[in-house]
Protein backbone atom coordinates (compact mmCIF):
# COMPACT_ATOMS: atom_id res chain seq x y z
CA UNK A 1 0.00 0.00 0.00
CA UNK A 2 1.40 3.39 -1.03
CA UNK A 3 2.31 5.88 1.65
CA UNK A 4 0.52 9.23 1.61
CA UNK A 5 2.01 12.41 0.19
CA UNK A 6 3.24 14.35 3.24
CA UNK A 7 2.79 18.13 3.28
CA UNK A 8 4.30 20.08 6.17
CA UNK A 9 2.39 23.32 6.74
CA UNK A 10 3.87 26.08 8.89
CA UNK A 11 3.66 29.82 9.49
CA UNK A 12 6.87 31.48 10.64
CA UNK A 13 8.20 34.93 11.42
CA UNK A 14 10.94 36.41 9.27
CA UNK A 15 13.46 35.15 11.85
CA UNK A 16 12.08 31.59 11.76
CA UNK A 17 9.89 31.35 14.87
CA UNK A 18 6.42 29.77 14.89
CA UNK A 19 5.25 31.53 18.06
CA UNK A 20 6.50 33.88 20.75
CA UNK A 21 7.38 32.87 24.30
CA UNK A 22 4.11 34.10 25.82
CA UNK A 23 1.29 31.93 27.14
CA UNK A 24 -1.11 32.75 24.28
CA UNK A 25 -0.79 31.66 20.65
CA UNK A 26 0.61 34.43 18.44
CA UNK A 27 -1.33 34.52 15.14
CA UNK A 28 1.20 34.88 12.31
CA UNK A 29 -1.01 34.16 9.32
CA UNK A 30 -3.21 36.64 7.47
CA UNK A 31 -6.90 36.05 6.81
CA UNK A 32 -6.04 35.11 3.23
CA UNK A 33 -3.45 32.61 4.42
CA UNK A 34 -5.88 31.04 6.91
CA UNK A 35 -8.30 30.54 4.01
CA UNK A 36 -5.60 28.90 1.91
CA UNK A 37 -4.75 26.55 4.78
CA UNK A 38 -8.45 25.73 5.06
CA UNK A 39 -8.50 24.79 1.37
CA UNK A 40 -5.49 22.52 1.83
CA UNK A 41 -7.21 20.83 4.78
CA UNK A 42 -10.28 20.24 2.65
CA UNK A 43 -8.09 18.64 -0.01
CA UNK A 44 -6.37 16.35 2.50
CA UNK A 45 -7.40 12.91 3.68
CA UNK A 46 -5.87 13.44 7.12
CA UNK A 47 -4.33 16.21 9.22
CA UNK A 48 -1.72 15.48 11.88
CA UNK A 49 -0.36 17.32 14.92
CA UNK A 50 1.89 16.46 17.82
CA UNK A 51 0.86 16.33 21.45
CA UNK A 52 2.71 19.57 22.21
CA UNK A 53 0.62 21.47 19.67
CA UNK A 54 -2.56 19.97 21.08
CA UNK A 55 -1.64 21.17 24.56
CA UNK A 56 -0.44 24.65 23.59
CA UNK A 57 -2.92 25.56 20.83
CA UNK A 58 -5.98 23.43 21.70
CA UNK A 59 -6.94 23.33 17.99
CA UNK A 60 -10.09 21.86 16.46
CA UNK A 61 -8.44 21.25 13.04
CA UNK A 62 -11.65 21.47 11.04
CA UNK A 63 -12.54 22.58 7.53
CA UNK A 64 -14.14 25.94 8.24
CA UNK A 65 -15.65 26.83 4.86
CA UNK A 66 -19.18 25.45 4.42
CA UNK A 67 -18.84 25.13 0.64
CA UNK A 68 -15.69 23.04 1.03
CA UNK A 69 -17.39 20.79 3.56
CA UNK A 70 -20.33 20.39 1.17
CA UNK A 71 -17.97 19.51 -1.67
CA UNK A 72 -16.37 16.81 0.47
CA UNK A 73 -19.80 15.37 1.28
CA UNK A 74 -20.77 15.43 -2.41
CA UNK A 75 -17.62 13.42 -3.14
CA UNK A 76 -18.61 10.78 -0.60
CA UNK A 77 -16.10 11.98 2.01
CA UNK A 78 -16.64 13.02 5.62
CA UNK A 79 -16.99 16.77 6.13
CA UNK A 80 -13.57 16.92 7.77
CA UNK A 81 -10.35 14.95 7.21
CA UNK A 82 -9.28 12.26 9.65
CA UNK A 83 -7.58 13.96 12.61
CA UNK A 84 -4.34 12.34 13.76
CA UNK A 85 -2.40 13.02 16.96
CA UNK A 86 1.09 11.75 17.80
CA UNK A 87 2.19 11.24 21.41
CA UNK A 88 5.00 9.10 22.76
CA UNK A 89 3.63 9.06 26.29
CA UNK A 90 -0.06 8.76 25.42
CA UNK A 91 -0.83 11.34 28.11
CA UNK A 92 -3.50 13.31 26.24
CA UNK A 93 -6.16 15.52 27.79
CA UNK A 94 -9.65 14.27 26.88
CA UNK A 95 -11.10 17.76 27.43
CA UNK A 96 -9.22 19.27 24.46
CA UNK A 97 -11.38 20.49 21.55
CA UNK A 98 -9.57 18.19 19.12
CA UNK A 99 -11.53 15.17 20.40
CA UNK A 100 -15.00 16.75 20.41
CA UNK A 101 -15.30 18.19 16.92
CA UNK A 102 -15.14 16.73 13.43
CA UNK A 103 -15.20 13.16 12.28
CA UNK A 104 -12.66 10.36 12.82
CA UNK A 105 -9.74 10.68 15.26
CA UNK A 106 -6.63 8.53 15.54
CA UNK A 107 -3.75 8.52 18.02
CA UNK A 108 -0.35 7.06 17.22
CA UNK A 109 1.77 6.31 20.26
CA UNK A 110 4.33 3.86 21.61
CA UNK A 111 3.67 0.49 23.14
CA UNK A 112 4.11 1.97 26.62
CA UNK A 113 1.80 4.88 25.74
CA UNK A 114 -1.01 2.80 24.22
CA UNK A 115 -2.64 1.84 27.51
CA UNK A 116 -2.29 5.38 28.85
CA UNK A 117 -3.94 6.91 25.77
CA UNK A 118 -6.73 4.36 25.72
CA UNK A 119 -7.49 4.93 29.39
CA UNK A 120 -7.36 8.72 29.09
CA UNK A 121 -9.44 9.01 25.93
CA UNK A 122 -11.91 6.17 26.32
CA UNK A 123 -13.91 5.96 23.12
CA UNK A 124 -12.92 9.42 21.82
CA UNK A 125 -10.25 8.05 19.47
CA UNK A 126 -8.74 4.91 18.06
CA UNK A 127 -5.25 4.27 19.45
CA UNK A 128 -2.43 2.59 17.51
CA UNK A 129 0.97 1.56 18.85
CA UNK A 130 4.02 2.13 16.64
CA UNK A 131 6.20 -0.10 18.79
CA UNK A 132 8.95 0.88 21.20
CA UNK A 133 9.43 4.26 19.51
CA UNK A 134 7.41 6.67 17.37
CA UNK A 135 8.23 5.06 14.02
CA UNK A 136 6.95 7.56 11.45
CA UNK A 137 7.57 5.24 8.52
CA UNK A 138 5.29 2.71 10.18
CA UNK A 139 2.77 5.50 10.83
CA UNK A 140 2.68 6.37 7.12
CA UNK A 141 2.33 2.72 6.16
CA UNK A 142 -0.64 2.40 8.49
CA UNK A 143 -2.29 5.55 7.14
CA UNK A 144 -1.74 4.34 3.60
CA UNK A 145 -3.50 1.12 4.53
CA UNK A 146 -6.43 3.21 5.74
CA UNK A 147 -6.74 4.90 2.37
CA UNK A 148 -4.99 8.16 3.26
CA UNK A 149 -3.34 9.59 0.15
CA UNK A 150 -2.64 13.17 1.30
CA UNK A 151 -1.46 13.92 4.82
CA UNK A 152 -1.19 17.51 6.04
CA UNK A 153 1.15 17.92 9.03
CA UNK A 154 0.39 21.09 10.99
CA UNK A 155 3.04 20.99 13.72
CA UNK A 156 4.65 21.47 15.98
CA UNK A 157 8.39 21.78 15.86
CA UNK A 158 9.09 18.28 17.19
CA UNK A 159 6.83 16.60 14.65
CA UNK A 160 8.11 18.69 11.74
CA UNK A 161 11.69 17.94 12.78
CA UNK A 162 10.98 14.22 13.00
CA UNK A 163 9.42 13.99 9.52
CA UNK A 164 12.26 15.99 7.95
CA UNK A 165 15.02 14.13 9.79
CA UNK A 166 13.53 10.80 8.70
CA UNK A 167 13.31 11.94 5.06
CA UNK A 168 9.56 11.36 5.04
CA UNK A 169 8.27 14.80 3.99
CA UNK A 170 7.42 15.48 0.36
CA UNK A 171 6.54 19.16 0.50
CA UNK A 172 6.78 22.21 2.76
CA UNK A 173 4.29 25.06 2.67
CA UNK A 174 5.81 27.95 4.58
CA UNK A 175 3.93 31.18 5.22
CA UNK A 176 6.38 33.93 6.20
CA UNK A 177 4.85 36.70 8.30
CA UNK A 178 6.42 40.20 8.25
CA UNK A 179 7.33 40.20 11.94
CA UNK A 180 10.41 39.56 14.08
CA UNK A 181 10.08 37.63 17.34
CA UNK A 182 13.66 37.31 18.51
CA UNK A 183 12.95 35.58 21.82
CA UNK A 184 15.41 32.89 22.89
CA UNK A 185 12.71 30.72 24.45
CA UNK A 186 10.30 30.87 21.53
CA UNK A 187 9.71 27.76 19.36
CA UNK A 188 11.12 27.52 15.86
CA UNK A 189 9.98 25.61 12.78
CA UNK A 190 12.44 22.80 13.45
CA UNK A 191 14.92 21.78 16.13
CA UNK A 192 18.58 20.89 15.50
CA UNK A 193 18.80 17.50 13.79
CA UNK A 194 20.80 15.46 11.29
CA UNK A 195 18.72 16.18 8.20
CA UNK A 196 19.29 14.10 5.05
CA UNK A 197 21.87 15.83 2.85
CA UNK A 198 22.67 18.41 5.50
CA UNK A 199 23.15 22.06 4.53
CA UNK A 200 24.29 21.15 0.99
CA UNK A 201 20.86 19.84 0.03
CA UNK A 202 18.68 22.41 -1.72
CA UNK A 203 14.92 22.00 -2.08
CA UNK A 204 13.01 22.83 -5.24
CA UNK A 205 11.11 26.12 -4.96
CA UNK A 206 7.87 25.30 -6.78
CA UNK A 207 5.80 28.39 -6.06
CA UNK A 208 5.80 31.80 -4.38
CA UNK A 209 2.47 33.52 -3.71
CA UNK A 210 1.15 36.41 -1.66
CA UNK A 211 -1.62 36.06 0.92
CA UNK A 212 -2.31 39.51 2.27
CA UNK A 213 0.93 40.64 3.92
CA UNK A 214 2.25 37.06 4.10
CA UNK A 215 4.61 35.44 1.58
CA UNK A 216 3.80 31.77 0.94
CA UNK A 217 6.65 29.54 -0.23
CA UNK A 218 6.07 26.04 -1.57
CA UNK A 219 9.10 23.75 -1.53
CA UNK A 220 9.28 20.24 -2.97
CA UNK A 221 11.71 18.00 -1.11
CA UNK A 222 11.92 15.43 -3.87
CA UNK A 223 12.80 16.19 -7.51
CA UNK A 224 9.67 17.28 -9.43
CA UNK A 225 8.26 14.70 -11.79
Amino acid sequence: MARPHVLLSVAVSVDGFIDDAGPDVLPLSSAEDFDHVDRLRAESDAVLVGAGTLRSDNPRLLVRDAARRAARRASGLPEHPLKVAVSGSGDLDPALRFWHHGDGKLVYTTERGKGVAAARLGGLSDVVSLGADLDLARLLDDLGGRGVRRLMVEGGEGVHTAFLAAGLADEIRMAVAPVLIGQAGAPRFVRPAAFPGGPTRRFHLAEVTRAGDVAVLRYLLRPPG
